[in-house]
């Protein structure tokens, strides 16, 4: 049985380490089973709790923060950023795939406007409606990405697009187009598109 998470407890924190490829369900039923040993060893004590190890979304940080302080009155500091940024960026990239060279471009891009690039893009600002991004690998829009997204242009089935808010009506990676269906799906907020199984997948 994989360990869920591994507990270290140091004098001036304690260490929570997730694992990389546990799901959600699991780490609360696990926490459930962990926190009232861990309140006994504490007697009273605030050592503050740090969450480490699995990538997590900003919905998965509220249910595990909210279970920990529900037993136990500490703070709590997670080493992933809440929000999509570059830290989280990259360890997504590292997981996934190799990291190919990777442009930079500051600004958000308005209708009309198309971008393409060698690599991978990631887009400081937002792809507003009308905007294209063309990328021979990875596509990531720290803001809102509403126009049209290809990633992996060039045939690359391993390459993924994310976003701070995900509202297309398209989205294409390698040779595989999805059509959103907005009564189908909602918003995605943090969300991560990739290709499983020959299909567009939208996390």
């Amino acid at each position: 049985m994989k360990n869920i998470i591994s507990v270290n407890l140091k004098k001036d924190q304690t260490i929570f380490k997730i694992s990389e490829d546990a799901e959600q369900k699991e780490i609360l039923q696990v926490l459930k089973k962990k926190l009232p040993e861990l309140k006994k060893l504490y007697k009273g004590a605030k050592t503050p709790i740090k969450v480490t190890g699995k990538v997590l979304k900003n919905k998965e940080v509220d249910q595990i923060q909210a279970l920990i302080q529900e037993k136990m009155d500490v703070d709590i500091t997670f080493d992933t950023p809440k929000a999509l940024g570059l830290a989280s960026i990259k360890r997504t990239f590292d997981k996934n795939i190799a990291l190919s060279e990777t442009k930079f471009h500051k600004g958000s891009l308005r209708s009309g406007q198309k971008l393409e690039t060698e690599g991978s893009i990631v887009i400081i600002g937002d792809v507003n409606a009308g905007a294209e991004v063309i990328a021979s690998d990875n596509i990531v829009v720290l803001g809102s990405l509403r126009g049209l997204a290809h990633a992996g242009a060039k045939g690359n089935k391993k390459a993924i697009i994310a976003a701070g808010l995900l509202d297309v009506v398209q989205i294409r990676i390698a040779n595989i187009i999805k059509e959103v269906n907005r009564d189908e799906e909602p918003l995605h907020r943090q969300s991560y598109v990739s290709i499983i199984d020959d299909r567009i997948i939208i996390e």
